[in-house]
């Protein structure tokens, strides 16, 4: 942990468009190009820089409801049916982090066509303007052919776009986006393999303490979105996170370091929004090609966190919690002397909340069962065997301060579950 260092939040939001849009190749970098259409049509209205900010945030983060691989794919089609689900639960999500409050209300209705004005609102709520100018830049990057020079496709979206001005997209944000359009660097842009650099450059302002209450928040922010792709992962990073920061406080940690190891169990899953939900949620044994994309993952959460510079300490914490004191660890095969004591404690905290967790196809381990798979490991050097038998002697504690932590998780992927369900109905009745 660096000390006195700032994390800009566009760094953090790009963390997590990052990993949703490894899932696939055809869905990568769809959030930046969405955040950076927004942010041109924002720029080009003249609205305040506070108001750009909120729309390259809520490009950047529109489709994070989504958790599906068909959603994504089915996100890109042009003409959409029942597109509000995965709206709504970006906006579930989002909302639970003040600072991004007013971007989940953008995010909510980003799918509400203009229809003529009547869009001002929807099943009697107010839609924010800004909805629309998501809607209208979303709408424009899935027109994007990624296989063809950029420049070449511009009259095509342009016309696709004016066809449907005043019934899918308002006509004053249709305007504006025509008179970007003229300019040869907005299409290079939007295809440009440094558009994170551009968007990152547009939010210089935008900074959060790293070890603030705004830093906590958003990794808890993080642990929702990565466990509730999935029934069988729903409450997992907040038992991680509970346990690990237990154990960081029982061997002598600092306040300071014990937040941080809780942020890293939040995040230490980050990698998962690059593992279709389709692989997670399969009842039967993987496939050895679904395995390896399963073990992705932790490559995926070094990667997406490593150039946020102030985070090296907690991304080690984090990616290496699959790593194995005798270097039989995955992805980087790192051996003891390699392995913060962070990660060490990450490392048996995971195993010991997988073990003992409930999961959907079976129930979590009792305290013998579990306690004799985590020795076996101590005693083979996979985990670190001093950090078993703390656990060990504090096992009742450790697995109250879980369950709690879990049960609290459970409680609200219900609450966005049944919000979803309703709101499916809801879009299938109407």
């Amino acid at each position: 942990m660096q000390n006195g260092r700032k994390i800009r939040l566009i760094d953090l939001i790009i963390c997590l468009s990052d990993a949703t849009d490894f899932i696939d190749p055809v869905v990568v970098d769809h959030h930046k190009q969405v955040a950076y259409i927004a942010y041109s049509i924002a720029a080009e209205l003249g609205l305040a820089p506070k108001e750009q900010k909120d729309l390259i945030l809520a490009g950047s983060l529109h489709d994070i409801g989504a958790f599906s691989l068909k959603e994504r794919k089915d996100a890109l089609a042009f003409e959409l049916k029942n597109p509000h689900g995965h709206a709504r639960n970006g906006y579930a999500l989002l909302r639970l982090f003040e600072p991004l409050s007013r971007v989940a209300a953008i995010v909510r209705f980003h799918h509400v066509p203009w229809d003529h004005g009547a869009g001002r609102e929807f099943r009697g709520v107010e839609v924010p303007f800004f909805s629309h100018v998501i809607h209208l830049s979303d709408r424009i990057a899935v027109l994007v052919d990624k296989k063809r020079e950029i420049l070449g496709q511009a009259k095509k979206i342009c016309d696709a776009i004016q066809k449907k001005s005043g019934s899918k997209f308002c006509p004053e944000l249709v305007d504006a986006f025509q008179n970007v359009a003229t300019r040869e660097f907005f299409w290079l842009d939007i295809a440009s393999p440094s558009i994170q650099t551009i968007l990152s450059q547009r939010l210089r302002s935008a900074n959060i303490g790293i070890i603030s209450r705004d830093m906590l928040g958003f990794s808890e922010l993080f642990s929702r979105i990565i466990d509730f792709k999935s029934p069988f992962t729903a409450t997992h990073s907040s038992g991680v996170a509970a346990s690990a920061e237990f154990l960081a406080g029982k061997i002598g940690f600092s306040r300071k370091d014990r937040t941080a190891m809780r942020i890293a169990g939040y995040m230490h899953d980050l990698g998962k929004l690059a593992v279709p939900v389709e692989i997670l949620d399969k009842p039967a044994h993987l496939s050895r090609r679904e395995y390896n994309v399963v073990r992705h993952h932790t490559f995926y959460t070094y990667r997406i966190l490593e150039p946020i510079v102030p985070l090296h300490t907690i991304t080690a914490w984090a990616a290496y919690h699959h790593e194995r004191l005798d270097g039989t660890g995955y992805p980087f095969h790192l051996k003891k002397k390699d392995l913060p004591l962070g990660s060490q404690v990450m490392a048996v905290a995971d195993v010991f909340t997988a073990l003992t967790e409930d999961r959907p196809y079976r129930a979590g381990m009792k305290q013998s069962g579990a306690v004799k798979i985590l020795d076996d490991m101590g005693l083979r050097s996979a985990l670190n065997g001093e950090i078993v038998s703390l656990l060990r002697r504090h096992y009742e504690e450790i697995d109250a301060l879980r369950m709690h932590a879990q049960a609290n998780a459970r409680i609200r992927y219900r609450d966005i579950d049944t919000a979803r369900k309703e709101d499916d109905m809801t879009d299938a009745a109407v």
